[in-house]
């Protein structure tokens, strides 16, 4: 009993320790203040002495400000939107001239919070045209999806821009991330359904704001993958200024969630397709193509024309070197590391490319050599073979290691008078070391060439150990990309001119494998060699 006492006591002294030291810790948030002096400014888009309730679009633009507060909440029409930084565009669709009160809560520290309410007297004349009406929900109900398969599905530029200009999303670029699987449907009563699959795609800090679900952010601050159910939510059409714009009344969004007001102006559109663009919560202009159309499969995806008449071959059957009435070498570092900063030295030596039981291989070597630590080799067929239009298959297994990166490509023949991107290039295969498994197909020209926007990219899973055909199949009016017989991407250009079509004119082909650079990456530092083996080059037309 005696040894029961003292541990109660113990117990006692203990759990008194913890409350004080959890009283004091209490002190050190400061004092929960409510939010004061809330203040709501409204402007009513196109109001004006002649105007005096708008310009009939129904827009009006909330400001609100309060001291100590940290994130506003509005209410109106029965609807609910946070607005972190306090400014929202509400745009009310209810025809003719009418009163609406807006609520604002200002939300301070621990939740507190203040309320004021404003009225504002809006003018809403626009009457959706039918063909707008149609396009969006047909006989009754409509089901969009991202387009995926299109350069520019997703994209962001200026917010006052009509267009991505500082980067536009390569086909399929964003597969795996809770996107692709999302649809849309409208319907004609103004409602919208929204089928997530479970999980959708977008910035952290437009979800942080506007779901508040904790989640792992990937090197971009976005949210892959991210926990939100199939939601329901009302839709409206308004032309401010003119400009058709379609608007959720809660979180509808195109794909990529970036927050904002949720007001999608409609740049272009087709019976089956819209372009459009939404300000964010980060100020800036966000783009995105939705369509109607079922989404390709790997069986409706074909080849224009089909080439059969073989022009042009290799089969690497002779042990030695390369024959040399088919192929040349570039040798040393080029220039920037061949514009890179690639890491090797090309060479032409056996060490680096050789023809041995049946293919070429080509091997790129950590050695100290005329000032680089790696050594590999690029061939060519540069003044020795250039066609236009065609298909040429490379069976090849390709390189592992961490910095490899190997390539299939082929330039413009008139590179040397026009120099690079306007010879135009093409990548039947790029593979990158540090992401086994991932191949990648190409185009560059002056429209596309540092910041690579035509590009598509397929999984291989075995590509390192075993065999594929890479092709590229080049005709007159598109060029199509495919590993083992399937296209992964194609590339065809509306419209066509001198800066996305240079390709009506000879191309030559080259093979090599690069270390690291710009896209090759960091080279594992275990590395020793490894070789690219080439079962046969063929061209048809």
């Amino acid at each position: 009993m005696k040894n029961s006492k003292i541990l109660f006591k113990t117990i006692f002294l203990v759990l008194t320790t913890l409350l004080v030291s959890c009283e004091e810790k209490e002190y050190e948030f400061g004092d929960i203040i409510a939010p004061s002096n809330l203040d709501i400014n409204s402007v009513i888009v196109g109001q004006d002495t002649e105007n005096p309730y708008g310009d009939g679009s129904g827009a009006v633009n909330f400001t609100a400000s309060a001291s100590d507060a940290l994130t506003y909440k509005y209410i109106y029409n029965g609807k609910e939107e946070m607005a972190p930084t306090g400014e929202l565009t509400i745009n009310f669709s209810t025809t003719g001239i009418n009163n609406y009160n807006v609520t604002v809560q200002a939300f301070g520290k621990a939740g507190v919070s203040t309320t004021e309410t404003i009225e504002v007297e809006v003018l809403a004349l626009y009457s959706a045209p039918d063909d707008l009406l149609e396009m969006l929900y047909g006989d009754g109900e409509k089901t969009w999806r991202v387009k995926a398969e299109s350069v520019g599905h997703f994209g962001v530029g200026p917010a006052d821009g009509t267009s991505p200009d500082w980067w536009a999303a390569p086909a399929y670029d964003k597969s795996g991330l809770g996107a692709y699987d999302d649809r849309i449907t409208f319907k004609s009563d103004g409602t919208v359904t929204y089928t997530t699959n479970g999980t959708i795609y977008g910035q952290a800090s437009a979800l942080d704001a506007d779901y508040g679900i904790s989640w792992e952010a990937n090197s971009n601050s976005e949210y892959e993958n991210y926990p939100v159910d199939e939601f329901s939510d009302t839709w409206s059409l308004t032309a401010p200024e003119g400009q058709e714009t379609l608007n959720f009344d809660g979180n509808g969004f195109h794909g990529f969630y970036v927050g904002g007001d949720h007001s999608y102006a409609i740049l272009e559109r087709t019976d089956t397709e819209m372009t459009i663009k939404t300000i964010g919560a980060d100020g800036l202009g966000w783009f995105g193509i939705l369509t109607s159309e079922e989404e390709p499969t790997d069986e409706e995806a074909t080849v224009d024309v089909t080439y059969s008449n073989l022009i042009w071959s290799d089969e690497f059957d002779t042990d030695g070197a390369p024959d040399t009435a088919k192929w040349t070498y570039d040798i040393g570092t080029g220039s920037n590391g061949w514009g890179n900063n690639e890491s090797q030295y090309y060479t032409n030596r056996a060490d680096n490319v050789t023809i041995s039981e049946g293919t070429l291989k080509i091997t790129a070597k950590k050695e100290s050599y005329e000032g680089s630590e790696y050594t590999s080799a690029r061939m060519k067929t540069q003044d020795l073979f250039e066609f236009t239009h065609g298909r040429v298959d490379v069976r090849a297994k390709l390189p592992a290691g961490g910095g490899t990166w190997p390539a299939l490509w082929m330039l413009g023949a008139n590179v040397e008078t026009v120099s690079w991107p306007a010879c135009g290039e093409i990548d039947i295969m790029e593979h990158v070391g540090n992401d086994e498994g991932t191949v990648h197909g190409s185009i560059h020209n002056t429209s596309s060439s540092g910041a690579t926007i035509n590009t598509g990219e397929t999984t291989v899973s075995d590509a390192t150990s075993e065999f594929h055909v890479y092709s590229v199949n080049w005709s007159e009016d598109e060029i199509s990309f495919l590993v083992d017989d399937e296209i992964f991407y194609t590339y065809s250009p509306d419209p066509k001119d001198g800066d996305t079509w240079p390709f009506d004119a000879d191309q030559f082909i080259i093979m090599n494998v690069a270390m690291g650079g710009n896209f090759g990456g960091a080279i594992d530092t275990s590395f020793t060699e490894a070789t690219m083996e080439v079962d046969y080059v063929r061209v048809y037309q």
